[in-house]
């Protein structure tokens, strides 16, 4: 079987490194089933994997290692980038992708998003010295690190138990935390992930990102 892919690195830091690492497999006939792709993205082992069933409109599909997604942030960020996409075909319904440089947007809406719980903590020194939890429910802790500037610091933790302890930048958590604070936020996640967000009209939340190819495996 095929299973060549793309690395990518999502919402990396204004230096270019950090971000979440990301699987995008281009050709997603390698992977004809949903059995067959569930057992790629567990052996990848990245927070998630994209198969893309048909570049021209933007069809794609979403793993985890343990379970597929209808829905998540940094993929489609990721996937847009490298495919120059202006829109994607989710089981969600459309998302509109554009790109103005430095970053690449998506718009979404946060009711896509799956359940997280955001906790907040009173300063972002808190928020770095958290340890991993153990696993159960998926975790967004938080704290402004500037609330006049819209900055805040976070850590996320899938609590699934699927080997992915912590993820690195987080789209749809961030989705959440903007519509529960109804504005823009610059968010630093992981160990130095950049995350923006914006709200837009009718519900819809502008997410965005830089992405950078971090390496193509040919098997």
């Amino acid at each position: 079987m095929n299973t060549a892919h793309d690395v990518l690195a999502v919402f990396c830091g204004g230096d270019g490194r950090y971000g979440n690492l990301l699987g995008v497999v281009r050709d997603g006939r390698a992977c004809p089933d949903e059995a067959s792709r569930q057992a790629l993205a567990k052996q990848l082992g990245f927070s998630e994997t994209v198969f893309v069933d048909d570049p021209e409109r933007g069809v794609v599909d979403i793993y985890t290692p343990g379970v597929r997604l209808p829905f998540a942030g940094h993929p489609l960020v990721g996937t847009a980038w490298l495919l120059d996409l202006e829109l994607l075909d989710l089981p969600v319904g459309e998302v509109w992708a554009r790109h103005d440089g430095e970053f690449t947007w998506i718009e979404a809406r946060p009711e896509w998003a799956p359940p997280r719980t955001l906790r907040q903590y009173g300063s972002a020194a808190e928020v770095d010295a958290l340890e991993v939890p153990p696993p159960g429910e998926w975790v967004y802790a938080w704290a402004w690190d500037d609330e006049s500037a819209g900055r805040v610091r976070a850590r996320a933790f899938p609590g699934r138990g699927d080997g992915i302890d912590e993820d690195e930048a987080t789209g749809a958590a961030a989705l959440l935390l903007t519509a529960r604070l109804g504005r823009a936020l610059n968010i630093t996640q992981g160990r130095g992930s950049q995350i923006l967000t914006a709200p837009g009209p009718d519900g819809v939340i502008e997410l965005g990102g830089r992405v950078r190819h971090v390496e193509t495996v040919t098997r």
